[in-house]
């Protein structure tokens, strides 16, 4: 695991400092108020334990994508009511990230206080990720912590410019996001199982490519499941397929061979004639008996049991993706089912199970099963690019 600072290597007395801390605030709004505060949540711990130990806190976020254009409705102050409600604390609003108002503002807060400044990316620079704002901003700091996962893999002046030139520290949802990386995909416990689901292949060839070589089980599910079985000559019916990436899922799986890791699909699935709730035409049936009229919509109970199975023999596992189409009942019941049994096998101590991306957060929540599994990211794109094996800027840059 890459090396780097956390808190614990800041002084325990930090008053006089000025910690430039970057956070995930890109909330849902509604009728001007947040509907999801995790993002709020994850950061708290970072911003009131630098707050306690004396520091003038500054947040530095990015709200929508305002293009480098200013917005009233794409400003950092559309949030801060909830913010300060999460955190337990007043923030002082500061409309700009650099300048003389920023610095007035630093003279009027007291030790221990926190400041939001305004969206970052209403400065071009930022997603340039331009010197010269990384170092007018970076003037007013004397230390920067970067909270964010989420935008790691963005390379910005204020997730990977400021770190090169402050003293650099993760905060403690990086420092327990990563550690739960490494856990999973880095130095993990073997046997290694992921669970990769979803509509599409093509939004996820990176991510097998990646996979093969690193995990022993290779459970696909979802819309994707439908293409690997027809690339090995299955009838789909009329089934959501990427016919046409027959010969990359095939290059796929004889990769996975070579590594000795075995792709697991289905064998019995849940199919119907139309996409709706409950539908009459709801059967199950061996894959090889999927009529033209058919959509698989979901794996089908023999096969999750033995999916089932596959965890019960392995120590790690990585989830991103839906089993079927879960929104819908009863097309949900494999994603559950299999969920179920993860976290259980996590409760019990015999696996650790790390999972990530919206439709997955969404997946396990609506299985209950989220709490029980050991590390749930809610950090969508920067997750998936991890899993592709590649280098996030924002992490990279804080590696000592």
């Amino acid at each position: 695991m890459p090396k780097f600072k956390t808190l614990d290597d800041l002084p325990a007395n930090l008053t006089g400092e000025i910690a430039l801390v970057r956070v995930d605030l890109n909330l849902p709004m509604k009728d001007g108020s947040a509907t999801d505060v995790t993002r709020v949540e994850a950061v708290k711990p970072t911003i009131l334990e630098l707050a306690g130990r004396g520091a003038k806190v500054l947040l530095l976020a990015h709200f929508g994508r305002p293009g480098g254009q200013r917005s009233s409705t794409l400003s950092t102050s559309m949030v801060i009511g909830d913010v300060g409600r999460v955190i337990g604390e007043e923030i002082m609003f500061i409309p700009e990230i650099a300048g003389p108002v920023v610095e007035q503002s630093i003279g009027i807060l007291r030790s221990g206080d926190i400041g939001l400044l305004d969206n970052t990316r209403f400065w071009p620079g930022e997603e340039a990720n331009d010197p010269d704002l990384a170092k007018a901003i970076a003037a007013h700091g004397t230390l920067y912590v970067n909270d964010a996962f989420s935008a790691a893999h963005r390379a910005h002046a204020t997730t990977e410019g400021l770190a090169h030139l402050l003293p650099a520290y993760a905060g403690r949802s990086m420092e327990a996001e990563l550690k739960a990386l490494d856990a999973a995909l880095g130095t993990p416990e073997q046997p290694v199982a992921a669970v990769v689901g979803g509509a599409k292949v093509s939004t996820k060839l990176a991510v097998l490519e990646n996979l093969v070589g690193k995990v022993q089980h290779l459970i696909i599910g979802g819309g994707m499941a439908n293409t690997f079985l027809a690339a090995r000559g299955v009838n789909v019916g009329r089934s959501l397929c990427e016919h046409d990436l027959a010969p990359t899922v095939t290059a796929i799986m004889d990769e996975a061979e070579r590594a000795g890791c075995t792709v697991h699909l289905p064998y019995d699935v849940v199919v119907a004639r139309e996409f709706a709730a409950n539908p009459a035409s709801l059967r199950v049936c061996n894959v090889h008996e999927v009529a033209e009229d058919e959509m698989i919509l979901d794996v089908g109970p023999t096969a999750v049991e033995a999916l089932a199975d596959v965890l019960k023999t392995c120590r790690t596992l990585v989830w991103n993706g839906p089993m079927g189409a879960f929104e819908t009942e009863p097309f949900d019941a494999a994603t559950v089912a299999l969920a179920r049994t993860a976290a259980a096998l996590t409760l019990e101590g015999s696996l650790i199970s790390v999972a990530g991306g919206g439709d997955t957060v969404a997946a396990l929540a609506h299985a209950g099963a989220a709490e029980d599994f050991t590390y749930i990211s809610t950090a969508g794109g920067a997750f998936l690019e991890w899993m592709e094996g590649r280098i996030l800027p924002g992490v990279a840059a804080l590696e000592a």
